[in-house]
């Protein structure tokens, strides 16, 4: 019996790229957005504040790329999926660190989670859109 397990992550190179391309993707459309990646046990790899962008976009970026990696899908996905469970998902979103909307996105490569992308501080539609240039920065769209 073996006691432990290797397990696959983002690199710090890798998390960089992303939200370089996150914050970049948001300031081509002139907004200001802090992004973030983390690693598969929601550890913080990378993050990137705009210039501009508000002080309290770092902790929901976090928040938002440690849902994403932790649940597996995206923070979108996550809310829609709990749409039709009221308890479960009101439970989940008093939980510290839980983000039940857009702007979230998992990392996975070969079918393995190698963490997660947050993107907060414009509407959720750029936050997506910056996460989604994350993964493509990765080439994992």
């Amino acid at each position: 019996m073996s006691i432990f397990r290797s397990t696959v992550t983002i690199t710090s190179a890798a998390g960089l790229r992303a939200v370089q391309a996150a914050v970049a993707d948001a300031a081509s459309r002139g907004v200001a957005v802090v992004a973030c990646a983390v690693d598969p046990g929601g550890a913080l790899v990378a993050c990137l504040r705009a210039d501009g962008a508000f002080a309290a976009s770092v902790d929901i970026a976090r928040d938002k790329a440690w849902t994403a990696a932790i649940f597996g899908i995206s923070t979108d996905d996550l809310c829609k999926r709990l749409s039709q469970r009221e308890v479960v998902r009101e439970g989940l979103a008093m939980r510290p660190g839980v983000v039940l909307f857009g702007g979230g996105a998992p990392l996975r490569q070969n079918g393995n989670i190698i963490g997660g992308i947050g993107v907060s501080g414009g509407s959720e539609d750029d936050d997506r859109a910056g996460a989604a240039a994350g993964l493509r920065a990765l080439g994992l769209d």
